[in-house]
């Protein structure tokens, strides 16, 4: 009797021009070890060869080892830098490793790797070289508590006055970059409010910024801090540093001199 042959799982099909970079996930990691494994598998099963680099900002659990095992190259902060200094790290990793575009993805599984596709797209065609995932745009099922929804919004609204173009979601972390922006964010990135601020410093330095609609899974564990009062004082204080940056010399990054 003859035994019966298992097809082999088929690869995502992944569009050539797109296959024809090469590219890389940054995750900043603070604690995920619940989760990492996961948003790793995730990402290999959109993209079997996108190569991942976790940013463990010192992590006490055991992110690091889960995601070493899972198959990601792993680069451990000594200690907490915050997210902006984690992503930094990573778009550093991604420039001196002469990666064409780096993808930011969270390490706590509300990003969907399966939408990676989505924020490539404006890169490939030219068009983009920041690209922000908004949960604000098409038809989104997220659903935030209402405060943040609010400083959002008005985010949105001070941000898409500095910038000069309509902006809806200014602290979504899932985006993409090409070499322009990795060499601008690796050079210099906003460490306190980097999805905001870096919105800004895009535009300082002419590069093109441009929105996708994706979706967003809320935190599956864990209750918000979020509270009136502490929204009030979030808004306050990144108003602040957008006041400040508004008045700040930049560096120039090395492939616009």
């Amino acid at each position: 009797m003859q035994s019966e042959q298992i097809a082999a799982p088929r690869s995502p099909e992944v569009d050539s021009r797109v296959a024809a970079l090469r590219r890389i996930a940054v995750i900043p990691a603070f604690n995920e070890e619940d989760s990492i494994a996961g948003v790793i598998a995730e990402i290999r099963a959109a993209d079997p060869d996108l190569e991942i680099v976790v940013v463990d900002d010192g992590s006490t659990d055991g992110t690091s080892d889960i995601a070493a095992e899972a198959g990601a190259h792993v680069v451990r902060l000594p200690y907490n830098l915050g997210i902006g200094g984690a992503v930094q790290t990573g778009l550093q990793y991604a420039r001196d490793h002469d990666f064409d575009v780096a993808v930011q993805v969270d390490g706590d599984a509300q990003h969907d790797p399966a939408e990676i596709p989505k924020i490539l797209a404006p890169i490939i065609e030219g068009s983009a070289d920041l690209v922000v995932g908004s949960r604000f745009l098409g038809e989104g099922e997220y659903e935030p508590p209402v405060t943040r929804l609010l400083g959002i919004r008005l985010l949105a609204r001070i941000v898409s006055l500095l910038v000069r173009q309509r902006v809806t979601d200014t602290t979504s972390g899932f985006r993409a970059s090409n070499r322009r922006a990795i060499a601008l964010f690796a050079g210099d990135y906003p460490h306190d409010y980097p999805e905001v601020e870096g919105m800004v410093l895009v535009f300082r330095h002419r590069l093109k910024l441009v929105e996708v609609p994706v979706q967003m899974r809320l935190r599956g564990a864990g209750e918000s801090s979020i509270t009136f009062w502490r929204s009030a004082y979030y808004m306050l204080k990144v108003l602040l540093a957008l006041f400040v940056g508004l008045f700040r010399r930049y560096p120039t990054p090395q492939e616009e001199k």
